[in-house]
């Protein structure tokens, strides 16, 4: 009898592989970080091989503390860095190039060209989803327009296309032996190539793009099974699939239309659950799949998408060395009392929502003798609240429905300053659960769920746990007064790349 259930988590920093018992509890985890390749500024690469050995080592890993075999795991999920690309040869199962991942903006050329005609909204009610350097659909373009003779095989059916999900999928059923080659509605609504209607891939939009249809995989539930793994999992169904941020909504338990989650990674992701029909956005948010169970109706979500939150602190450890771990930028935060007059607009590649600007670039604002490295650790903290709580007035506007708690999870969560200060700036309260892991117990559940292992919604629901939270304590006058400060700092990146 299987007592567990695996998960993938394939990120944009690191691959792991959990495992979960029935409680929804972590019974063991094993994760390796993989290789961020910067050809040139604004592009961001992945070695999909590399991936795909970090993606059979965990597995490995993590069986092996668990002290168990593919025979206990009822099945498997998968949960994914979303809109990073990879193109393979589906006899070789060799990338014909690296993956481009979700950050890179070499893209830009593609999407201003074809914003000339209808503008950069021109997709979005297909869609859901502006023209933008993020999503999949001109990634593949590029690698088809810059690969010698990719055009030619992708039209022979030579080649596959694929998210991350799609490609591990793919070599967790056996590869150039019979892979399955699919994606899930959450992972294909990132394309910008499948029609929210239809949950289909667009023929108009795959002839505006020059993508021949062979080259897609099979659009799935998220929770369905696709196959049975081979190699370390052998026999083990692989049964859900989930972009991560829809996973984590997952995870949360967010089942309910009005039910809204945040996720502080790399970028940080609010999704707010809109129910069966999706909602077009005014105020610059994504409409996007929030998750599908077998056959019943897509459950739809609203999407805030900020590129750069977690990344911001690697950056401060990473090139300016101001601290050792991203754990110590807290206590460096603290050695002040408030940001200096700091404000901290990390548009590295560009501004995602809610002002799609690809020409953006990063700024500090407020500089002035007096600011040492403890404004500066505080300001980059601050950058993630403010940056969430321009989401959420979004999210307000767009739906109509005020939001009255917000549950996060994430690798930031853990920094109790950032906490606070994201209920103060909300003026909600902010709750943390007790996995704080939900992208992967998502991606489990949705696993789970197809193979009966969780009957419905509801068992889920009784797994969550609250750990802890946190209530606003600043008064509306100084959050209002530095809010404008945020959103004046803003306004400084706009237009910083000009494009010849």
């Amino acid at each position: 009898m299987a007592r567990y259930v695996g998960a993938l988590d394939q990120g944009t920093t690191s691959t792991r592989f959990m495992i979960f018992d029935h409680a929804g509890a972590v019974v063991a985890i094993d994760q390796k970080e993989h290789e961020q390749i910067y050809p040139k500024p604004g592009w961001v690469e992945h070695d999909p091989l590399e991936i795909w050995n970090r993606s059979v080592e965990v597995i490995r890993g993590a069986l092996a503390k668990a002290g168990v075999s593919a025979a206990d795991l009822a099945a498997v999920g998968v949960t994914n860095q979303r809109e990073t690309t990879v193109v393979w040869d589906r006899r070789t199962g060799k990338p014909i190039h690296n993956a481009i991942v979700w950050q890179d903006t070499r893209t830009a050329d593609i999407c201003n060209e074809l914003a000339k005609d209808g503008g950069q909204d021109r997709l979005r009610p297909k869609v859901g989803l502006p023209l933008a350097t993020y999503f999949s659909g001109p990634k593949i373009k590029w690698i088809l327009d810059n690969v010698e003779g990719a055009r030619a095989k992708a039209e022979a059916g030579e080649l596959l296309f694929g998210n991350i999900d799609t490609w591990c999928i793919w070599n967790l059923t056996g590869g150039p032996s019979g892979g399955v080659h699919v994606t899930d509605v959450t992972n294909a609504s990132r394309t910008m190539l499948m029609n929210l209607a239809t949950l289909d891939w667009d023929p108009e939009i795959l002839k505006l793009m020059g993508i021949p249809r062979a080259m897609l995989p099979a659009i799935k539930a998220s929770s369905e099974v696709y196959g049975k793994a081979t190699g370390d999992l052998a026999g083990v169904p692989v049964a859900g699939d989930l972009g991560d941020q829809q996973a984590a909504l997952f995870g949360q338990t967010c089942f309910s239309a009005g039910e809204a989650k945040n996720t502080y990674g790399t970028g940080c992701f609010m999704l707010l659950n809109t129910g069966t029909k999706p909602v077009p956005s005014k105020s610059g948010l994504l409409t996007t799949l929030g998750y599908k169970i077998g056959d019943q109706p897509a459950v739809y979500a609203l999407e805030g998408s900020i590129a750069i939150t977690g990344a911001l602190v690697q950056w401060l450890r990473d090139n300016l060395g101001m601290i050792k771990t991203s754990p110590e930028i807290e206590d460096l935060a603290r050695t002040v009392d408030d940001n200096g007059g700091v404000y901290f607009v990390p548009a590295f590649s560009g501004l995602f929502a809610p002002y799609w600007k690809n020409d953006a670039r990063g700024v500090i604002a407020g500089l002035t003798r007096y600011v040492n490295k403890g404004h500066i650790a505080r300001a980059v903290l601050e950058a993630t609240a403010w940056q969430t709580r321009e989401v959420l007035d979004a999210m307000n506007a767009d739906s109509g429905v005020a939001l009255t708690a917000l549950k996060v999870d994430g690798g930031m969560v853990y920094n109790e300053l950032l906490m606070q200060f994201q209920s103060d700036v909300l003026a909600v309260p902010v709750i943390r659960p007790k996995v704080a892991e939900t992208t992967a117990l998502g991606a489990a559940y949705a696993a789970g769920l197809a193979v009966g292992f969780w009957k419905a919604v509801e068992d889920l629901r009784a797994n969550w746990a609250k750990d802890k939270e946190w209530h606003p304590q600043l008064d509306a006058a100084t959050r209002e007064k530095e809010y404008k400060f945020w959103k004046k700092a803003v306004t400084r990146t706009f237009d910083w790349v000009e494009n010849h």
